[in-house]
């Protein structure tokens, strides 16, 4: 089979997986993942992250402390 386009081997791909094309619905499914998000948020199903709960608790917590001790 003599054909003018290079193996999958010798571009460095897997067999029956295109790089371009892989690259390509990688990134459809981004936009999609946020177009969802997106939508959710203007639904008003938006929640806050773990991270971000836990850092207020820790400067909350932690400026009520400093302030017993240093005012004490």
């Amino acid at each position: 089979m003599n054909t003018s386009e290079p193996s999958d081997r010798d571009r460095g791909g897997r067999p029956g997986r295109d790089s371009g094309t892989e690259k390509l619905n990688w990134i459809d499914r981004r936009r999609e993942k946020i177009r969802a998000e997106i939508e959710r948020n203007r639904r008003g199903e938006y929640t806050v992250p773990t991270w971000v709960l836990a850092a207020a608790l820790v400067i909350i917590v932690g400026a009520w402390l400093a302030l017993i001790f240093l005012a004490g």
